[in-house]
């Protein structure tokens, strides 16, 4: 029950109505697009506020502030409005009798698993890329931020009626794997008592890859090196592969998170996507042989000008036209992206979204072009730059990691924090926005602690049931009536914003809001709840009237119920006792 729905429906309504009753002769459609019906900034502007006189002033040719005292009459004819005021250049401000938020809860709790039901997907397929680490060590901080988003929205679509396929791209090709196997070779070779005394420059050092050496020695024993070279790069690969994927999915497990699909870049590689993709572009005159402006950057008395294989991507809004081929004939990594990107879309039939590192934004404008171009413009692609994760420790940066070689492990962090702490503190910023994880304030028992004040919230709602002797599914849904306080409706109105924040939050593909939202709500019930503390007629438990105190009680189930929705989506379990 979308109470903003309902009213955002009965402007629609309002505005067929009034064209037909004026007689004026405007198209609706760019109305339509850009009408809102949202709550006030500030709560003394009412309950609701819509922009419908400023988008018709246009097409009207009249003063904004003239065209809303001409809607005036048609809203306060709205069920339960109780008042309609001009504000500003012309917002057209609604307030809303106070049945109709103590109607809210009854309706909230008497359907308590659907209230909040919506079907923005209506069952259609989204492919949610995310992670992608390559596959060369275990997962590090940097990761948990684009893991734990990625996740996250994966959840939230999924809970407004999408079909999500979680995909992680193994980066099994390159340079980086040439590199892996050197590294797991010299670890072998430790495995096999030769003394190590420093791992070469520009190899992997980290204690990890004893693992995979421990695991050559078990497969192969002593005898790998008795292959060809071509055999031993292969075996290791494998073998390293294998075992540090797998080191990969059993930090994701212990972060909660469970892919669909693992996509190797190898498999895109070695099969015919890449000639997939030329036979598109060229059947589209999308290909040509020439030469590339030198970067941003780069100084063009430095850059070699040579001919090269290209796309246009400039067709579709790119910057410049992209290389497929090196000068060597060789793909080059973009071609096999665009490859790995086809084969998405035939295989999800729906559309995309890419989550990445904070230094892959320059990569977006060209992966939208290659989407563009290789589905005709059927398919979208939503790309995702998930910022900088700072770790501190009481305010002071952490940096090294013994055991990785280079960084902190996310293995390292789950051990200290725990998974809903991390799922947690890795929403309380917008994904572009560079956050600070510190260890000490994330375990924190204060109001400075988001991810304790949202769980104590809950808690505390746990602990007034049990004071009040009564178990919160045998609540009376009756006499909701009696809350009328000013706080009360405000909490009310806040709890049924939620539908519309999920909404909000599904549409941006930005799960932040699910966390921004439940501080702010259990910022208003902790509020409220240290008010009874000095003032008798605040308590949720009022003796000798049971009515009240069941009412009351009614509020506090709805901000439960509704706290254990937000914290579902995130996947993070509510504590009920602190």
């Amino acid at each position: 029950m979308n109470i903003y729905k309902i009213y955002f429906n009965h402007t629609i309504e309002i505005l067929d109505k009034f064209k037909l009753d004026s007689n004026y002769n405007f198209d609706n459609t760019e109305i339509l697009k850009k009408i809102t019906l949202e709550p006030p900034k500030n709560t003394i502007n009412g309950d609701m506020s819509t922009n419908l006189a400023m988008l018709l002033s246009k097409n009207l040719k009249l003063n904004p502030k003239e065209i809303a005292n001409k809607l005036k009459p048609y809203i306060s004819k709205l069920p339960n409005v109780l008042t309609v005021d001009i504000a500003g250049p012309g917002f057209i401000n609604i307030t809303l009798k106070q049945k109709t938020w103590s109607d809210c809860i009854k309706k909230i709790l008497l359907d308590p698993d659907n209230w909040d039901k919506q079907d923005l997907g209506k069952g259609k397929r989204i492919n949610l890329e995310y992670i992608s680490a390559n596959p060369t060590g275990p997962l590090h901080a940097g990761h948990a931020r684009g893991a734990v988003f990625g996740d996250a929205l994966a959840s939230l679509l999924n809970e407004v009626g999408y079909k999500v396929i979680r995909e992680y791209y193994i980066n099994d090709a390159g340079s980086q794997i040439e590199k892996l196997v050197e590294s797991s070779l010299i670890r072998y070779d430790e495995c096999n008592g030769k003394n190590i005394k420093e791992i070469p420059v520009g190899l992997y050092p980290g204690e990890y890859l004893q693992e995979v050496g421990k695991a050559l020695l078990k497969k192969y024993g002593k005898n790998l090196k008795q292959n060809s070279k071509e055999d031993i790069f292969n075996l290791v690969r494998e073998v390293s592969l294998e075992v540090i994927m797998k080191m990969i999915k059993e930090d994701l497990y212990k972060l909660g998170i469970e892919m669909d699909v693992f996509t190797s870049e190898h498999n895109i590689i070695s099969g015919n996507l890449l000639t997939d993709i030329l036979t598109i572009l060229e059947e589209k005159n999308l290909t040509y042989f020439g030469f590339l402006d030198p970067p941003k950057g780069v100084d063009p008395t430095k850059w070699e000008r040579r001919e090269q294989f290209l796309f246009k991507s400039t067709v579709y809004g790119d910057e410049t036209d992209r290389a497929l081929k090196k000068s060597d004939g060789s793909w080059t990594y973009f071609a096999t992206d665009m490859a790995y990107h086809l084969d998405k879309i035939n295989r999800t039939n729906g559309d995309l979204i890419n989550v990445l590192g904070a230094d892959h934004t320059g990569y977006i404008s060209r992966i939208n072009a290659a989407v563009n171009a290789l589905s005709n413009g059927s398919i979208s692609i939503d790309t995702k730059v998930c910022a900088l994760v700072n770790l501190m420790e009481n305010g002071k940066p952490i940096k090294m990691s013994k055991r990785a070689g280079n960084f902190v492990t996310l293995s390292d962090i789950i051990d200290a924090v725990g998974k809903d702490v991390i799922r947690f503190i890795m929403l309380t910023r917008r994904n572009d926005q560079s956050l600070d994880f510190d260890f000490k304030k994330v375990m924190e028992k204060s109001k400075e602690n988001p991810v304790f004040y949202v769980q104590y919230a809950h808690a505390r709602c746990n602990s007034i049931f049990k004071s009040a002797e009564i178990l919160e599914e045998n609540l009376h849904i009756e006499n909701t009536d009696l809350l009328s306080g000013k706080d009360e409706i405000e909490l009310i109105k806040f709890i049924s914003q939620w539908p519309r924040t999920l909404e909000l939050a599904a549409k941006n593909h930005e799960p932040h809001r699910i966390c921004y939202y439940l501080i702010e709500l259990s910022s208003m019930f902790h509020s409220l709840w240290n008010k009874g503390k000095d003032n008798f007629n605040f308590k949720f438990i009022v003796e000798k009237d049971i009515k009240l105190t069941n009412a009351r009680l009614l509020l506090v189930k709805a901000v439960a119920l509704t706290i254990r929705k937000g914290l579902s989506i995130l996947k993070i379990k509510p504590i009920f006792e602190m």
